[in-house]
């Protein structure tokens, strides 16, 4: 019989996470809580809805003028995202 080390509790649940891939899930939902952080309380009040998946962000807001501020400035807005995660989850934002 194969011996193997013990592992802690935080070892199992990283392990199953990834193998699950809810890690992925996971990153992914914090990535949308950071969103009234990274774009302040100002800007976080238009928005309206905002839901990822598949490391893309889809962002509703309910101003065109701001809509069309922010798509100038989307690759800025991924960057302190993902900086923030500490690895890249959001590869691109769609502004509704």
């Amino acid at each position: 019989m194969k011996r193997t080390h013990p592992k802690t509790i935080a070892e199992v649940i990283d392990g199953y996470m990834k193998e699950e891939h809810l890690d992925t899930m996971l990153d992914e939902q914090r990535a949308s809580a950071l969103w009234p952080q990274i774009v302040g309380s100002g800007i976080n009040r238009y928005t309206i809805s905002r839901d990822v998946s598949g490391g893309v962000m889809r962002v509703r807001l309910s101003s065109a003028a701001l809509r069309n501020q922010l798509m100038m400035g989307r690759t800025s807005l991924i960057k302190r995202i993902n900086e923030a995660l500490g690895h890249e989850v959001i590869h691109e934002i769609i502004f509704l």
